[in-house]
């Protein structure tokens, strides 16, 4: 048997009593997810966190086929909320501080995995409309080709020549985090980003301020010199792209840990596949899928495998990295971002 296959039957056919209340009966789960034959994703390409892995065992294991629209955490909701009733997906994956939002939308259903008594209560909603499935840290992305001396620090950037590719603050989850991760490397917080703003205005008037999307197409086209990502899409582009031609670096002076959840649409024409979508991803297999992928899984108990471990950095990397402290005041600053945006850095 097969590590995967192995962690899979550990997870789904052994579980504690509690567990087997929660879902009730998993074998009726997946024989209802069979029936539907499909899950239909929105945000979870194949290249991200090694999502492909994880469709690529659903359809195996369950006959389940998959289509992802690639969009982000923002767009997500509002597809969700727009379409309703001719819901075009079943399940998506956003940055943190959109789970409460997606909730206050009302575009969410319930599900608890098996396993969740394992996730961290920070990274669920108590009700089960969303659940972290994995983290990252903000990190660089250099092109060596490019750029003669990497950056170490937010403070570095300022110094270079080369343009920071940041992306769509206010609507892309990564590109926000990132403005967190300048605020609190250079004395800001979650109710305070004013450092990041200063620090991307200068950027700006020095006409080296991208907030185009860093994605692999635009990496590996020479477009990005230095792009800011979190560092399991970093890791991944550059293994994809070319290890020689890129440097991945975690900020010296700070950087922010924040989670990606999974959101399964009230609307979704395929809810049982998308539940079974959210237990596979919380499952053994499914966590090791992601740190494949270069992710932290989330749960901690998660038994994985030896390619899965040597993805992940050594933890000294990562010795300056905090997570959110305030998530109330984030999600708050998060709806803000782009107002502040306007008024401070793109008047340049």
């Amino acid at each position: 048997m097969s590590f995967k296959k192995a962690c899979l039957f550990v997870c789904l056919a052994s579980l504690p009593f509690m567990a087997q209340a929660q879902v009730a009966d998993l074998s009726t789960l997946i024989e209802a997810a069979k029936k539907e034959g499909q899950v239909n994703s929105v945000g979870m390409p194949d290249s991200w966190a090694n999502w492909k892995d994880t469709w690529s065992d659903l359809k195996t294991n369950y006959g389940l086929e998959h289509q992802d629209t690639d969009m982000s955490s923002a767009q997500e909701i509002a597809k969700f909320a727009a379409e309703k009733e001719n819901a075009t997906a079943d399940i998506g994956d956003v940055g943190q501080s959109f789970g409460p939002i997606a909730v206050e939308k009302g575009v969410t259903q319930t599900y608890k995995p098996s396993t969740w008594d394992e996730i961290p209560a920070w990274a669920k909603d108590e009700e089960g409309h969303w659940a972290v499935a994995y983290t990252g840290a903000i990190a660089f992305m250099v092109n060596n080709e490019t750029v003669k001396e990497a950056p170490k620090s937010w403070a570095d950037l300022v110094k270079g020549n080369y343009k920071v590719t940041l992306g769509d603050v206010g609507v892309a989850a990564q590109a926000n985090n990132a403005v967190l991760a300048a605020a609190v490397a250079l004395g800001g917080n979650e109710k305070d980003v004013t450092p990041a703003l200063k620090l991307f205005a200068e950027l700006a008037k020095q006409k080296r301020l991208s907030l185009s999307n860093p994605s692999l197409a635009t990496l590996e086209k020479g477009e990005v010199e230095v792009g800011v990502l979190w560092d399991f899409n970093a890791l991944n582009y550059r293994d994809q792209i070319d290890p020689k031609r890129f440097t991945v670096v975690i900020p010296e002076d700070g950087s922010i840990m924040a989670g990606y959840a999974t959101i399964i649409n009230k609307y979704a024409k395929n809810p049982n596949a998308a539940k079974l979508a959210r237990e596979y991803i919380f499952s053994d297999a499914g966590q090791d899928n992601l740190a494949k992928g270069y992710a932290r899984p989330i749960r901690d108990k998660a038994v994985l495998s030896e390619e899965a471990k040597s993805r992940l950095l050594p933890a000294e990397a990562y010795k300056n990295v905090q997570p959110i402290k305030d998530q109330a005041a984030w999600d708050a600053m998060s709806k803000k971002l782009p107002e502040l945006m306007q008024e401070h850095v793109l008047i340049y």
